[in-house]
């Protein structure tokens, strides 16, 4: 279960070290002092596979480890659930430091709270599509009925249904896939491990996985963390992304936080040519000054404000800032011309067009189009957070567009522009 503020799974600076040979406190004295990777091999021998890895999972959440290869992100995943022993730091799996447990209590972690699914799916060839899913439990002394129960719940989950006693010769890659993420589903696991799970798997096939697993955590609100290479499976799946080099994480964002505010020239590259208005929300674009007026505040300051900023709508709050309408400047300005010193909430107001402040810019796209007053970004009691304007919308997507100025001028140039601990339920 979850901590109170719902942690399911805690890593508190985990380190895994190669190579050592009777070095290991000298050479987690230079991880600490921040010795790079390089010199400490050079120096000791010593790899660095992981480097003080911190970070948090939530209960529900899809938690993205990702690097490039030799980055350590298939090590720390291993390390979790002690596969690979880690060298030192604490990782605690329902309130439960796993890297002091005994071989028996591990054992027990591995077969109740934690399922794996590995790039290759270790199915067993000589057993139908159900004894496969069912095998796991098998092994955990479950009985025949209640094994079987949950191994069809869990093929009926994948979409196999009627596949139950073909072999896996039967089956193409991605249906074998399947067969493995059923057999991990069939235990319920508090936590789902997945070792780039579908790299192995034709692009199209991948992509279909990748959207049927996508609709399968939020069906089933799984906790998963799973490592990749591959942005946009990362950029996909992910709540929250973490990016290593070297064994260490660098940075650990939402997938927009990531793609709009990398934390170095490395993440930047990796990010680079990922659509920033993919993960774009309200929230994102949205100015936090909107202008704003009472009903009964005096009409001449607010057309000052107004010609001051240049902005030409004001939105008309309550004393809880909930928005009740919009005035344009000209239909204030009308009201003053004709002797009226006080904004009213008459015949010349509209109806505000309002969006929640984690709307997606492809739904925003619509709202701001069909009117022509800003939108206002209202939060869940209908109070006032920002406004977005159709200015915004475009400055935003222009970030998307990436052209070099010399190219601008002269539009004939070319741009350039099975094996694993079988205590584990593993593919």
């Amino acid at each position: 279960m979850a901590d109170e503020n719902g942690i399911l799974l805690e890593c508190r600076k985990v380190t895994k070290l190669f190579g050592d040979d009777g070095n290991t406190q000298q050479v987690l004295k230079m991880v600490r002092d921040g010795v790079a990777k390089d010199e400490i091999q050079s120096k000791l021998g010593a790899v660095v596979g992981v480097r003080e890895a911190s970070f948090q999972v939530h209960q529900g959440e899809f938690f993205i480890i990702m690097g490039l290869s030799g980055s350590g992100k298939s090590t720390l995943i291993r390390t979790l659930i002690r596969l690979i022993e880690p060298t030192d730091g604490e990782i605690i799996i329902d309130g439960e430091d796993v890297t002091k447990m005994s071989e028996d209590g591990m054992r027990k972690v591995r077969r109740n709270k934690v399922a794996m699914v590995f790039q290759h799916y270790g199915l067993l060839p000589h057993k139908t599509v159900l004894e496969n899913a069912e095998y796991g439990l098998k092994t955990r002394g479950i009985s025949w009925q209640e094994r079987r129960d949950k191994a069809q719940s869990a093929i009926d989950r994948v979409g196999l249904s009627g596949w139950e006693q073909y072999r896996p010769s039967a089956l193409s890659g991605g249906m074998q896939q399947r067969v493995g993420l059923a057999r991990a589903l069939s235990h319920d696991p508090a936590i789902l491990l997945m070792d780039e799970p579908f790299s192995g798997l034709d692009p199209i096939v991948r992509r279909q996985m990748q959207h049927e697993f996508a609709r399968l955590q939020e069906e089933e609100d799984l906790t998963t963390i799973l490592v990749t290479h591959d942005l946009d499976e990362a950029l996909m799946l992910g709540d929250r992304i973490a990016i290593m080099r070297d064994g260490e994480i660098i940075q650990i964002a939402t997938p927009d936080e990531l793609v709009t505010n990398p934390a170095d020239d490395y993440v930047a590259s990796f990010v680079e040519g990922a659509s920033p208005a993919r993960f774009m929300v309200a929230r994102t674009i949205m100015s936090e000054e909107p202008l704003t007026a009472r009903e009964g505040d005096p009409v001449e300051p607010m057309l000052n404000q107004m010609r001051e900023r240049k902005i030409w709508s004001a939105f008309i709050v309550d004393n809880a800032n909930k928005v009740t309408a919009v005035l344009s400047y000209d239909a204030l300005n009308r009201a003053h011309q004709s002797g009226t010193g006080a904004i009213s909430v008459g015949r010349q107001a509209r109806k505000p067009v309002t969006c929640d402040p984690e709307m997606a810019i492809s739904d925003i796209f619509p709202l701001v189009l069909n009117t022509r007053h800003p939108v206002a970004v209202v939060d869940d009691r209908g109070a006032l957070e920002g406004v977005i304007t159709k200015n915004m919308l475009l400055e935003a997507l222009a970030h998307d567009i990436d052209y070099d100025e010399d190219e601008v001028e002269t539009p004939s140039s070319e741009t350039t522009t099975e094996q694993a601990n079988t205590e584990v339920t593993s593919v």
